[in-house]
């Protein structure tokens, strides 16, 4: 099923203007097909294709034209999804071209209006995950004339991509992170169609973008099997929220000894990997624009992960590319340059990390600032590295920590004289940063509370693009709920869209026409044309998590109602029960050890029962669908044998069915961003067989039972009440499985791991778990 959500409908006299503007205005239908067979040509050439694909189940188009047969629905169809490449569909059909579109949902015209049709057919998805007009374009049907051509207000790849202009500039920014007494520089590479137009500009803030440290990294990573240690009662987490920064004296801006008017470095290829949405607006006229930030190679300062000065900096970038900051052509001769092929109008994109901070320069209400495409973008970087009192890590990264992430991508090593003038500060400005993060305590405190972007939400003043996987497990998917929850009662235009993927991107994707959603979307916010995006784009689109190749558009995210499930003994019912439940968190040696190796064989025989050191409970087994709409709150009363605990959370949906794979699958089919330019693989989500899935997930320190903030006291075999979400999904239960609960303590894979023997009891007459189900009706 193809879903494309990026079409819009024109009027009739708009189609003809668009047709003629690509040259697709004739009336004669063999002149239409003849000029779309882009790779021949020759007359002939094209005959050979003609003979070689069918016009009906039992002719030939070269012989159904030969005929001067009428043209029919039928005959339209079945030769159109040859010419987007649903052969194999098609066959699967008996040659029935209308059934093969209505499969694969795409639009279907009358033949009677042959303009109209073969409009919805420029502007139907291929097989190979573009559409007809892109695919044409790729294969050169287009000149790369360097100027702009819409199509059903998209930006065609009409941009010569052979010819790109790519240059540095350094911005000054407003901090001074490295205490030199001048303001930090940041390298800021620049890749642009070679043209006199005025370009839109994508900019990607990637601290990854100057290269990474894997070795120091790796040699940083905190050990995880570490015992749990109880915190002292009496020192208030508060305290320090209100902690004032450090005063210094200012630093002093840079003299400006003239301008140029153009660059004075230039590169031929990008330092980091680039982009694969950006590539795919380069050959579409728009200026692409990388910057890695304070703290990198070739520019000024120190590496302080998710900071106020961070995000400063790349703040800054946006304000030169909108014209209001000054950025020179090297790091010495003051020499000033602007960017006067910008148009002033930007947005930030990215993935992860890069669309953490494009989130986070969006709350400082930066002008010129249009849009934020973030994609697995986190919010709060408490929620990323702890959660609940507790050091957690993100899914896949035992030990890693904010002071980790930042000798990952303290990029200026690689420059070997920059690195040995600036080590020893280095080295220092880290140990701060492990002192500051507190590893022992967990608590959410001032450093916690400066990195959590949900404090200036209400700053944002640009409309807002959202993605997140729903099996993200590493920038979990609290981190986009808690944005698109604060962002709810804001006037901005937000969209955000739920996969079933983990961390990945998914402009790739065959099943979801993101990318031409994307190019509608900015043709308003950057190119200033009122296009109604506002209006067409989804508000929710969400992929189901029971079929492959189906997104569906929601209202909203989020249920205000839950139902209540009791914790019973190995149940959840609708009934209160009562009695005790107990566990250990406790394995031998030699299984601890091999379950700090192989976590995803720890979480798999969790889920299976085949360990001592968790309780499950299985609901009914469901008769009807239903689904699990935002966050699942568990209370729970428990104890444990010592006076420190932690409690872990999942919940499953046992069943034996298909599943869609967390990882899309590579279609064997290359995507191109342009005329030869920049090829991507497309992807899939496929299916398999499996007796389970894993919902979401939560932990939390039983002394932190109040708030992250606080810590409580707390005595051996003393019953306390928890109550905590897991995090947010959205997820669909079939007919015929169970929603299944499971309360253990270490979690292999996130929490520290100090196999201590202790003992939690539940106290199942106060326990229970509340669920946001919404039902089929």
């Amino acid at each position: 099923m193809i879903n494309q959500y990026g079409r819009i409908a024109v009027d009739s006299a708009t189609e003809l203007e668009e047709l003629r503007a690509v040259g697709f205005n004739s009336e004669d239908f063999e002149t239409l097909l003849r000029r779309a067979l882009t790779n021949y040509k020759t007359y002939e050439a094209q005959n050979d294709w003609l003979r070689e694909h069918v016009a009906t189940d039992e002719q030939n188009i070269f012989l159904f034209l030969e005929t001067k047969q009428p043209l029919t629905q039928a005959v339209f169809y079945c030769i159109a999804a040859q010419l987007l490449g649903f052969t194999e569909a098609l066959a699967g059909n008996g040659y029935n071209g209308v059934a093969t579109f209505r499969q694969l949902g795409l639009p279907i015209a009358t033949v009677n209006n042959l303009r109209h049709a073969w409009y919805e057919l420029l502007n139907s998805h291929t097989n190979n995950g573009l559409l007809f007009i892109d695919e044409l374009a790729s294969q050169g049907y287009f000149e790369s004339n360097n100027h702009r051509l819409l199509f059903n207000s998209k930006s065609l790849p009409t941009y010569n991509t052979n010819d790109l202009i790519r240059e540095s500039v350094w911005v000054e920014t407003s901090v001074d992170t490295d205490n030199d007494g001048r303001f930090d520089l940041v390298q800021v590479d620049i890749i642009r169609p070679n043209t006199n137009e005025k370009l839109p500009v994508l900019f990607t803030a990637s601290p990854y973008y100057q290269g990474l440290n894997e070795k120091r990294n790796d040699a940083k990573v905190h050990d995880v099997n570490v015992p749990l240690t109880r915190k002292d009662t009496h020192q208030s987490a508060l305290s320090n929220l209100n902690q004032m920064e450090e005063t210094v004296a200012k630093p002093l801006a840079r003299q400006i000894n003239g301008y140029a008017e153009e660059a004075s470095v230039i590169f031929t290829k990008e330092a980091g990997k680039p982009v694969d949405l950006n590539q795919y607006f380069l050959s579409r006229g728009y200026a692409v624009v990388y910057a890695a930030g304070i703290g990198t190679r070739h520019s000024d300062g120190m590496q302080d992960t998710g900071s106020p000065e961070q995000v400063e900096s790349m703040k800054n970038v946006v304000e030169w590319l909108a014209g209001n900051r000054v950025a020179f052509t090297d790091r010495t001769s003051n020499i000033a340059i602007v960017a006067n092929w910008s148009n002033h109008n930007i947005a930030m994109t990215g993935r992860s990390y890069l669309g953490t901070l494009a989130t986070a320069v969006a709350t400082t209400g930066v002008s010129g600032l249009k849009t934020v495409i973030s994609e697995a973008a986190i919010s709060n970087w408490y929620q990323y590295y702890r959660d609940n009192g507790l050091v957690v890590a993100p899914g896949g990264f035992p030990g890693e920590d904010m002071d980790v992430l930042a000798e990952l991508v303290y990029s200026r090593i690689k420059d070997p004289a920059d690195w040995l003038k600036t080590k020893n500060q280095w080295d220092d400005f880290q140990a701060n940063t492990e002192k500051f993060t507190d590893r022992v305590n967990g608590n959410y405190d001032y450093y916690w509370d400066t990195r959590n972007y949900l404090n200036q939400v209400k700053n944002i003043k640009v409309d807002m693009i959202m993605v997140h996987g729903l099996n993200d497990w590493n920038v979990k998917p609290r981190q986009v709920y808690q944005l698109w929850s604060a962002l709810r009662d804001l006037p901005n235009v937000k969209k955000i869209y739920l996969h079933q993927g983990q961390h990945i991107y998914i402009n790739n994707n065959r099943s979801l026409d993101f990318s031409d959603q994307m190019n509608l979307w900015l043709t308003e916010k950057l190119l200033d044309k009122d296009v109604k995006a506002n209006e067409i784009l989804p508000t929710v689109t969400w992929q189901d998590n029971t079929t492959e190749d189906a997104w569906h558009v929601l209202d909203e995210w989020g249920a205000s109602k839950k139902g209540k499930y009791y914790i019973g003994n190995n149940v959840l019912t609708t009934n209160q029960n009562s009695g005790e439940l107990n566990f250990k968190d406790w394995l031998p040696e030699n299984q601890f050890a091999y379950y700090c190796e192989h976590f995803d064989k720890w979480r798999d025989d969790t889920i299976t029962g085949k360990l001592p050191t968790n309780q499950i409970f299985k609901s009914e087994i469901y008769t009807s669908e239903r689904t699990v709409d935002g966050e699942i709150l568990l209370n729970l009363r428990v104890k444990s044998s010592q006076n420190i605990g932690l409690i872990s959370a999942m919940v499953v949906d046992y069943g034996n069915d298909t599943y869609l794979k967390e990882t899309p699958t590579n279609q064997g089919v290359v995507i191109d961003r342009g005329v030869n330019f920049s090829p991507t693989d497309l992807m899939s989500f496929e299916s398999e067989k499996s007796a389970y899935k894993m919902i979401t997930i939560g932990h939390i320190n039983l002394q932190n039972r109040t708030s992250p903030r606080q810590n409580d006291d707390l005595w051996p075999n003393q019953y306390v009440d928890l109550h905590f979400e897991l995090q947010p999904t959205y997820y669909k239960m079939r007919p015929g499985h169970q929603l299944g609960l499971i309360i253990y303590a270490t979690d292999f894979e996130m929490t520290i791991r100090g196999n201590q023997s202790i003992a939690y009891t539940i106290d199942l007459s106060k326990s229970s778990l509340d669920v946001p189900f919404t039902c089929k009706k």
